[in-house]
This record gives structure tokens, sequence and C-alpha cells, in this order.
């Protein structure tokens, strides 16, 4: 059986503040790092074949720090990357709230595509496709798969029966895992959502 761990990548200093979407540049802040040590530290004890990685500098920093103690190099899978978020890319959160189309995207997100950028309903097809491809090629094993918070969510909402327009629901915060058991010929599980170190016993 598979064993799928989306990890959403710890903080930077512009999560919950801006859209940061692809662009470049945008690593790990000094709480951002101790975050992904504290994950690293309790994710420890699964037995990790592989590291999966979306190619953004944020997921790369933070799949070096899970990977350590596994003896991993993380490999860079591009449907992992982070929605296109096309214009709003780098815009604050409180001035995109304000925004006529935020309303669409809380309330029908598959139907909506960022102006310049990537439909929602896709990042969902993507980011299906991603673990089941991934699965096949780990048939056995446990890997980790870091990415974003809208990816992670997306692909939750599919294996949880969840409709897509309400995967806003979900619950997906930085340094967080969620695990997702993919058994051949059988049903997916979601055996943990939104897991953080905080929650693990000391």
């Amino acid at each position: 059986m598979a064993r799928l761990v989306l990890v959403r990548h710890a903080p930077t200093a512009e999560t919950g503040k801006k859209l940061s979407g692809r662009l470049a540049g945008i690593g790990l802040s000094a709480d951002g790092r101790r975050a992904a040590g504290s994950a690293a530290r309790a994710l420890s004890p699964m037995r990790a074949a592989a590291v999966y990685s979306s190619p953004l500098l944020r997921c790369k920093e933070t799949a070096r720090i899970i990977a350590e103690p596994h003896d991993l190099d993380p490999v860079a899978y591009r449907s992992l990357i982070e929605v296109d978020y096309g214009a709003w890319s780098g815009r604050s959160l409180a001035s995109l709230r304000r925004t006529k189309a935020w309303r669409q995207v809380t309330t029908a997100p598959s139907r909506f595509r960022f102006p310049g950028g990537e439909r929602l309903g896709e990042v969902g097809i993507r980011a299906v496709a991603a673990c089941e491809e991934l699965a096949a090629a780990h048939p056995r094993d446990t890997i980790f798969l870091v990415s974003h918070g809208d990816v992670i969510k997306a692909a939750l909402a599919h294996y949880l029966g969840v409709p897509f327009d309400l995967f806003g629901r979900i619950t997906v915060d930085p340094a967080s895992w969620s695990i997702i058991d993919l058994p051949p010929g059988a049903s997916p599980r979601v055996a943990a959502v939104n897991r953080t170190a905080a929650e693990e016993p000391a």
C-alpha cells in the first residue's frame, strides 16, 4: 500500500498576509525553519522511501529539512507546484477579500479562474494526478509530498469525497501534514488531516 504524507510548506514572512503564488525567491522565515524542524522530528519515525517537492523555494527548503532524518534528497515534482494565481500573485489577502471576485473564489471555486492564471478545478485535477502517479511509482512505500495549502486541500477533497466547491472548509496549516493511503484494488483512506508537531506526543 502506498502511503502519501502531504506536507504543507512551513511559514514564510508572507504566509497569511499575501498571496505569494509562484513568485520566485520566497523562502522560509526563521519561525518557518523552526516549524519545519519540529515537523521533521515528528515525522522522523515514519520510514520514508522518497520525498517529493514543489519546485518553489519555500517547499524545497521545507522538504530538505523534512528529508534530512531519512538521509534522502528531495525530488522536485512540477505537479505539486502552487496555484498559478496570475495577476493576484503578490497581492495582500486583505485587498483581495474586498474584490467582487473573492465571493466566487469562496462559494464556487471549481468555476473560478484567476485573472491570467489557473482555474482552481484544474488544480484539483493535477493534484490528484500527482498523488496517483507517485503512488503508482511507490506502491508499497511511505512517501512525503511537500506542497501548498490549496493544492493539498484539493487532493484531500477528492479522497474525502467532498464536493470541490467545499474544499475551502478543509484546514491545512503551514508545516502540517495529512495522510492518504492508496491500497491497490481498494478504496482510498484519509488517515489524518492537518496534523502538526504540537499535537504529537512529546
